[in-house]
């Protein structure tokens, strides 16, 4: 099993923020997907605190999936699902399966900054597919404002991001307001995180 200390400090932080967002659907069964699940440790959090929300986790990478297959035996969860092969750049279409108007909630914690700008589409245009009406897409890091990146501890992160793959780099707030507008979502709610983290929830229409 692979190891993050960044998901072991955030977790709790995160799982506030869904349970917040999501107590009024406490009643019914969800359905989530998690792209870019990384390890497995956050979608392992999730279902265990969130018991009415059936997890659909998935990676681009081979050794994240085997991580979350690990995370999955070591735990018993019964809410979480074999992690999926995904790649968010490609057409929703090919999202392992998911299908269209099947999702209640999308979650991408930490993706977006270690994508390229296709990646980012690739979340939007496949979360205005395979999301149900009403359905939230539910994005977590650090971004851009208007172009300008503060405090200079982002900009340190922006930089070093940039110097690992040139495509990488903090988000514009606005770019992903108007990718999810041209997607049929909206920008609902703007969440305050620890250490200029955000989590941005949009609604699909």
């Amino acid at each position: 099993m692979l190891l993050s200390p960044q998901a072991e400090r955030n977790w709790e932080s995160l799982c506030e923020v869904l349970e917040d967002i999501l107590e009024d659907q406490s009643h019914k069964q969800l359905f989530a997907l998690e792209i870019g699940s990384g390890t497995g440790q956050h979608v392992i959090r999730f279902a265990q605190k969130l018991p009415f929300v059936t997890w659909q986790p998935s990676d681009i990478k081979e050794e994240c999936l085997d991580s979350i297959k690990a995370y999955i035996a070591a735990t018993h969860v019964k809410t979480v699902l074999q992690p999926v092969l995904l790649d968010a750049s490609e057409p929703w279409d090919k999202w392992a399966g998911v299908s269209r108007n099947s999702c209640d909630v999308i979650i991408a914690i930490n993706l977006l900054q270690y994508s390229s700008f296709k990646t980012a589409q690739g979340v939007f245009s496949g979360a205005g597919q395979t999301l149900k009406p009403n359905g939230l897409l539910i994005t977590y890091g650090v971004y851009a404002v208007n172009g300008i990146i503060s405090p200079s501890c982002n900009e340190v992160l922006d930089e070093e991001l940039r110097k690992l793959n040139p495509e990488w780099g903090l988000p514009d707030l606005d770019v992903l307001r108007q990718q999810a507008y041209g997607n049929g979502l909206r920008l609902e709610r703007m969440i305050e995180m620890e250490d200029y983290y955000k989590c941005l929830v949009f609604r699909k229409l």
